[in-house]
């Protein structure tokens, strides 16, 4: 029973899940033009053993702009709240209305100005969260679940266009490959 009562939850959007995960990611996207990538000292962070409460190592925000891409955090981003819309879809509109909005603008910007967040903002990303997969899939990833939420062709034409970028490693799912995704995805 408590099981059920869980997953209608997250099922049909109620106010307890809302801003859970999407909050952070509609605030990490407020300003137009940036992405909020990474927020404290990876080496800092990871030597640190405390509760978040009581760390005081320094959380310093590392910001992709145009000038400083990283279309893998950014069309990552667009992917859940594109993800995020559907589930708030039929009982809370206007909200799924602001994160898909949302996810449509952070794809564009992920898209228009292509980068590596390794090279952009290394001492946020790098040694523990480096892509050594490429952004591409990301980006294919972002707009197949635009795709999924909105049914516009220009995002399946997108991925149709797109997909052959991709490597042929359709063996594992994680957080820097999105092929295996991608293909149950959109099948």
């Amino acid at each position: 029973m408590e099981r059920v009562g869980l997953l209608a939850i997250f099922r049909f959007g109620t106010p307890a899940c809302k801003g859970m995960g999407d909050g952070y990611f509609l605030k990490s996207t407020n300003v137009p033009g940036s992405v909020v990538g990474v927020v404290g000292n990876p080496n800092g962070d990871y030597t640190c053993w405390e509760r978040p409460e009581d760390m005081d190592t320094p959380r310093t925000s590392y910001i992709i702009t145009k000038q400083n891409p990283g279309s893998e955090v950014s069309a990552e981003t667009a992917a859940a709240l594109a993800a995020s819309s559907m589930v708030f879809r039929g009982s809370d509109n206007r909200y799924s209305a602001l994160l898909l909005n949302r996810a449509i603008e952070v794809f564009e910007f992920a898209d228009k100005y292509r980068g590596s967040y390794n090279n952009s903002i290394p001492n946020g990303a790098c040694p523990f969260y480096c892509d050594y997969n490429g952004y591409m899939d990301e980006l294919v990833w972002g707009a197949t679940w635009l795709y999924k939420a909105t049914k516009r062709p220009y995002y399946w034409g997108y991925v149709k266009h797109n997909i052959h970028n991709l490597g042929r490693d359709v063996t594992q799912f994680g957080w820097d490959v999105k092929n295996v995704g991608i293909h149950v995805l959109s099948s």
